[in-house]
């Protein structure tokens, strides 16, 4: 059983994937740079996605107007799991904060914020389980454009072969083109953190959660 919040994602010993999407018009310096540079703003809060699917979902299959490029992005695990140390839930959750008004005092001082949405299938429906999303803020993006990113990859064509297999429906052949993602060993201190279901070694839910 898919624990109900995961984080599922393509990672080797020193990087992990997440995903973006953007028009050509920054993607296309950002690829040539290895980071991103001008025109993306280190001003605005940008959103990160280990989930292949959940950024079909929010692209459209990299057809929805200023998101037709899709970039895998490699972050070292260590600033990935700087961002998350440093993290808030969007969502008050009773079972992590006091009360309101210390998870907004908390959101206001955070420059990282992690929401839980529901992980989609092929057919970009939601699942029953949730999928992280990542929020960089204020001194966040200058350290991910900065220090973070290892490189970035276009999968546009990725996602263009695997929506054209789902359209014509044979899902084993998509299927089988997907990253290959998988549980992420977050520490403990952020399993609690981000309020993510423990899990046992197996990636399936740990007993009773």
């Amino acid at each position: 059983m898919t624990p109900y919040r995961q984080v599922r994602a393509v990672f080797d010993e020193a990087t992990i994937t997440v995903y973006q999407a953007y028009p050509p018009r920054i993607a296309d310096p950002a690829l040539a740079a290895g980071t991103f540079v001008a025109p993306f703003k280190v001003d605005r809060m940008t959103w990160v996605k280990p989930s292949f699917l959940w950024m079909m979902y929010r692209c459209g299959w990299a057809e929805k107007p200023d998101q037709e490029r899709v970039l895998a992005v490699r972050l070292s695990r260590t600033g990935f799991e700087d961002a998350l140390s440093r993290a808030c839930l969007s969502e008050f959750d009773a079972a992590l904060h006091a009360s309101h008004e210390a998870w907004r005092a908390a959101l206001r001082a955070s420059p990282v914020r992690v929401q839980w949405d529901p992980e989609r299938d092929l057919h970009l429906q939601p699942l029953g389980w949730r999928s992280l999303q990542v929020g960089l803020s204020g001194p966040a993006v200058p350290r991910y454009v900065g220090e973070w990113i290892v490189g970035l990859d276009d999968v546009t064509p990725l996602a263009r072969d695997v929506h054209a297999l789902v359209q014509v429906g044979d899902l084993a052949a998509a299927t089988a083109l997907l990253p290959p993602e998988r549980p992420y060993p977050l520490p403990a201190v952020l399993v609690a953190r981000l309020g993510a279901t423990p899990a046992g070694p197996d990636g399936a839910a740990a007993p009773g959660s």
